[in-house]
């Protein structure tokens, strides 16, 4: 498939699996489930073609790793980010020492100030590494990259997840956990 093909079935998917599955007639199971056989003929319906191998191989080859098979290949979902309300089934877990969060340089005094909120997102989203977050940050202008100390936040109660492409998730990150860096 043509890279230009992949990006936008990869969009569609998104759009479709994380914010409005009701716009092609489906519901979200519960870990963000539906069977792959209802999204290929809602997509049929809605007359935008896809094929099971085509869906194959956004979810291979989807540089973010958005979308996911369960082991018997009959169900797919969006890893994360879903402003639709489901329950991903994801297990609390204890985060590495400190995570990364990438935005744009216009964010930067609200964040210093508030902290990270989720807005309409289940969760906010961290990473391990810096060069992640500076290409997350890089989607919304001049990339900044802030430090999240994740090992105090445990230590105070703060729960987090991983999912399954290595996403962090926290419901906030207030801004005493936060540092700004100069990268």
């Amino acid at each position: 498939m043509k890279q230009s093909r992949l990006v936008k079935v990869s969009k569609y998917l998104s759009k479709h699996l994380r914010h409005q599955p009701e716009r092609l007639g489906l519901q979200l199971q519960p870990g963000g489930w539906v069977t792959v056989d209802d999204l290929l003929e809602a997509c049929r319906k809605q007359e935008f073609r896809l094929t099971r191998v085509e869906l194959e191989e956004v979810v291979a080859k989807n540089d973010k790793k958005r979308f996911s098979f369960d082991e018997t290949g009959s169900l797919i979902r969006a890893n994360q980010g879903h402003s639709v309300e489901v329950d991903l089934q994801l297990e609390p877990t204890v985060p590495p020492d400190v995570l990364y969060h990438g935005t744009g340089k216009q964010s930067v005094s609200l964040i210093l100030k508030s902290g990270l909120k989720k807005m309409s997102r289940h969760h906010v989203h961290l990473s391990e590494e810096i060069k992640t977050a500076k290409r997350v940050g890089a989607r919304h202008g001049y990339p900044v990259i802030f430090e999240v100390n994740a090992v105090a936040m445990y230590g105070e109660g703060f729960i987090f997840y991983c999912s399954e492409n290595n996403v962090w998730l926290v419901d906030r990150v207030p801004p005493e956990y936060l540092k700004k860096l100069q990268v």
